[in-house]
């Protein structure tokens, strides 16, 4: 029986339930981390406690370094922010909902005095106490992000088109589905019921996504919209393009995806910071995150939509790790009724599909959480390793959940299980883990975060003042781009003192050699001249492991100097500003700058944008010597400091593992030794039986003999009482052996009981060591471009809308 709550790479749930007893049990129920790595489904009706058991779960892996990425369906998981080291009343005030209050007939300063002391009574006697909670607090961070919305952090999706990184490019399975995902997602929020193999809307992007992406090149809204009626390939498949998808017909797409672009509310989906699985896995400071995405105030469309990017976004991400046997990370969905049926195909069903199938072997542990199993996928669930059952009250359930666990392999009682499924009391639930031989019946512990249901709007926007969840950080590119990204704050447009007429409905030609491209945005007239160049920039440092090229974007205003203003550039990735060569009809033209029109204009500029590439741009490096590790090409500060909590738990598990074998030898042994001792012991003891008999009967036969012989000291008589004295020496001696076996017996299980007193005390202070260690330096190294390398390949005169 474990008596400890605290230790490496396990999770304390709760207690043993006795079922003949309705009441826990002292033993505590340990989850190890790694059986989360073949993930975990919790089924139960409203009221059986899954939601906290599985908030349980969430907090032992934030204390085990573990990061979770929670998807908040139902508005609840806000919860996890309300953990108070302290457990005083003021805590505790804030978060009281009057109305329970009143109904328990008190104030609400009052109320949360009593819930305060309930919540330090509960925690203490389930072993707990404000020193977890403050471990809790202090070894994660707790980020709250509502997307389309500003009373958590927003998150902006605009960098779900841009071009995955390329060791995803590289792979083609996995940019197939995420060029299918993304493009699922895009058509739901655009209303199109789009299947991925007949339909023409799917067909056409995918073709024209995937044909951008190989090459690199990002998408925006506005470009994706601008390609459609202008893709750039003439066929698709072995038809014509105009024979599959008639331009008359792609202007009606155009309408549909330029009516989200106009739509009011569509401009929320464009601030904050960038959908980023690193971002979301890991704080500035390289703590774990607990990210939690809360969706209950989207509409079904705009859920799907989001969802169906996210786990997109996880499936390429997590083909970009290496593998692993330790848990990197845990995604909880709290509720997936309609994002996994059985026989209908949305958009988030091909992703969630990819990962129960394949994520377990880099570490990212699934749990799904339900209380409708009947609208399941359980073929799919059957990937699941570890189901958690709490009350099920109707036998449809009960018969479905019965039939998902027999497909994962388990052998059950059926008539049994049903009438154990339909008796549990709250918070009370079966384990079956794949990894343990017989399903479990256990209590989940009290929880740590305060529980108190979904929080109200104002309360959301109190987590940020009062410094419970993240305040959130400066925007980073979603998809990390290899130069440094310089202010993309737009200056003034220069004045008219170049060629041209203002207000002119052709547009003034530039010098020789200049492309001309028009913005997507939209915006005033007239239409204003920007520069728009891209360049090939080589990093390249033998000793910082660095070789590699990039390709840097840039969009300024002229200005009225020699050259721009560069440091006032959008700098970013090719792609990154929306550019196409179709003017805009009806419009009218700025004055072009004398900058742009003189004699050779293009060749300075050229030189003067390649000196300033050189004395600006650097690519950033990550190193942890500790650990003997460096970043890589395209990897984050976020995604570095993953990696290097993700080594140390590596290495924390593998000492461990390497302790648990040293000692399982010596159980081994000592657990032969005691059966050998046992055998022994009722070996003696059958011998001392039989010799105790021989002994009667030996006496026996001597006292009839003395009593009814024809003599009283016959012969037969005397021998029969030597005998019968021999009889009792070898019972003396018997009895003697039976002592010395049982004394042997209970020498060896005295040393097991040392042995695991010792072997616990080892993992112990080894829990206590990776409980205590912080994460180690991580140095930042920043490498410059080979001047010779830097070369300009397109400069452009880019017309763009006043005021975009």
């Amino acid at each position: 029986m474990s008596t400890t709550i605290e230790g490496i790479g396990s999770f304390y749930l709760g207690r043993i339930w006795d079922d003949a007893r309705a009441a826990a049990s002292p033993e505590l129920l340990l989850y190890e981390a790694s059986d989360l790595n073949t993930h975990a489904v919790c089924v139960g009706m409203t009221g059986s406690g899954k939601t906290g058991l599985c908030v349980d779960l969430i907090e032992e892996a934030a204390i085990d370094g573990v990061p979770a990425i929670v998807v908040d369906l139902k508005g609840d998981l806000s919860n996890l922010a309300l953990s108070f080291p302290s457990l005083t009343a003021a805590d505790f005030e804030p978060w009281i909902d009057p109305a329970e209050a009143r109904q328990a007939g008190n104030s609400v300063g009052v109320h949360a005095a009593l819930v305060a002391a309930r919540w330090k009574e509960g925690l203490a006697a389930w072993g707990q106490g404000p020193e977890r909670i403050a471990r809790l607090r202090a070894r994660s961070e707790i980020a709250l992000f509502t997307p389309a919305s500003e009373v958590g952090l927003p998150i902006s999706i605009l960098g779900t088109l841009a071009a995955p990184p390329p060791a995803l490019r590289a792979d083609p399975e996995a940019l197939r589905e995420r060029v299918l995902d993304t493009v699922s997602g895009l058509l739901s929020l655009a209303g199109i019921d789009a299947d991925p193999v007949r339909s023409r809307e799917h067909v056409f992007l995918s073709t024209l996504v995937d044909g951008a992406w190989r090459a690199g090149q990002s998408l925006s809204l506005e470009s994706l919209i601008a390609a459609i009626q202008s893709p750039g390939f003439t066929r698709v498949g072995v038809l014509d393009l105009e024979a599959f998808y008639p331009a008359k017909d792609r202007f009606e797409l155009v309408l549909a995806l330029n009516g989200l672009l106009a739509a009011p509310g569509f401009s929320a989906w464009r601030t904050g910071e960038p959908l980023s699985i690193e971002r979301l896995l890991a704080a500035p400071d390289g703590r774990p995150r607990i990210s939690i995405l809360s969706l209950a105030h989207l509409g079904e469309r705009e859920r799907t939509f989001f969802l169906t990017l996210l786990l997109s976004q996880i499936v390429g991400w997590m083909r970009t790790q290496p593998g692993t046997a330790s848990l990197r990370a845990l995604l909880y969905l709290d509720e997936v009724y309609g994002l996994l049926p059985p026989s209908a195909n949305p958009p988030t069903k091909g992703p969630l599909l990819t990962l129960l199938k394949q994520a377990r072997a880099y570490g990212l542990g699934l749990l799904l959480a339900t209380q409708n199993p009947v609208d399941l996928d359980y073929k799919a669930l059957s990937n699941a390793g570890t189901w958690f059952l709490g009350r099920l009250a109707t036998e449809r359930d009960q018969q479905r959940v019965l039939d998902g666990l027999e497909q994962s392999g388990a052998a059950l009682d059926r008539a049994e299980m049903s009438r154990v499924l339909a008796g549990l009391p709250q918070r009370c639930f079966v384990m079956r883990n794949v990894h343990e031989d017989a399903p479990v019946l256990f209590q989940s512990r009290w929880a740590l975060s305060y529980l108190r249901g979904p929080l109200t709007r104002p309360q959301l926007l109190q987590l940020k003042e009062k410094g419970l969840v993240a305040a959130g950080s400066p925007a980073a590119p979603a998809s990390p781009v290899t130069v440094a990204p310089t202010p993309a704050a737009p200056v003034a447009a220069a004045p008219g003192t170049g060629t041209g007429t203002a207000g002119s409905t052709v547009a003034p030609a530039p010098a020789e050699g200049f492309e001309v491209v028009y913005a997507l945005e939209s915006g005033e007239d007239p239409l204003e001249p920007w520069i728009l160049a891209e360049a090939h920039v080589h990093f390249a440092r033998a000793k910082d492991q660095v070789d590699e090229w990039a390709t840097v974007e840039l969009l300024v205003a002229p200005g009225e100097g020699p050259e721009p203003g560069w440091d006032s550039a959008s700098v970013g990735e090719r792609g990154a500003h929306g550019v196409g060569a179709s003017a805009p009809a009806g419009a009218s033209y700025a004055e072009l700058p004398r900058m742009l029109s003189r004699p050779k204009a293009k060749a300075s500029l050229e030189k003067k944008l390649e000196g300033w590439l050189y004395r600006s741009q650097r690519v950033v490096r990550f190193s942890c010597a500790p650990l003997k590790l460096r970043s890589q090409e395209g990897e984050s500060r976020e995604a570095f400091a993953g990696r290097v909590a993700l080594a140390l738990r590596e290495e924390r598990d593998a000492q461990a593992a390497k302790v648990k074998a040293a000692y399982a030898k010596k159980f081994e042994s000592l657990r032969a030794k005691i059966a050998k001792a046992e055998d022994k012991v009722a070996a003696e003891a059958d011998q001392l039986q039989y010799a105790e008999q021989n002994r009667t009967i030996s006496v026996g036969t001597t006292l009839l003999g003395a009593v009814f012989g024809r003599k009283m000291l016959s012969v037969g008589n005397a021998s029969r009482a030597g005998s019968a004295m021999r009889s009792q020496s070898r019972v003396t001696r018997e009895r003697e052996e039976v002592e010395r076996a049982k004394e042997k017996l209970a020498a060896l299980q005295a040393e097991l009981t040392a042995l695991d007193a010792e072997a616990r005390a080892r993992l112990a202070e080894a829990a206590a060591q990776a409980a205590t260690a912080e994460l180690p330096p991580i140095h930042e190294v920043e490498v410059p471009p080979r001047k010779t390398d830097t070369e300009v390949v397109r400069l452009a005169v880019c017309w763009r809308p006043k005021g975009a």
